[in-house]
């Protein structure tokens, strides 16, 4: 499984902070996740943060 950060995403920080494995925050001040399938260890948070993402700016791929 994949995850994706769409162009609502407004630099919270909060994908980052559940869940650093798979996200982090650009230069430019906004989330991006891993290119890669998400790690198995990571799987749990990584669904986490997408469900708590204030404007639903993460998806699956």
């Amino acid at each position: 499984m994949k995850y994706y950060v769409n162009e609502n995403c407004i630099g919270c920080g909060l994908c980052e902070s559940v869940c650093p494995d798979v996200f982090s925050l650009s230069e430019e001040g906004v989330a991006v996740a891993i290119s890669e399938d998400v790690p198995e260890d990571a799987l749990g948070s990584a669904a986490e943060a997408k469900s708590d993402c204030p404007v639903s700016a993460i998806e699956e791929r």
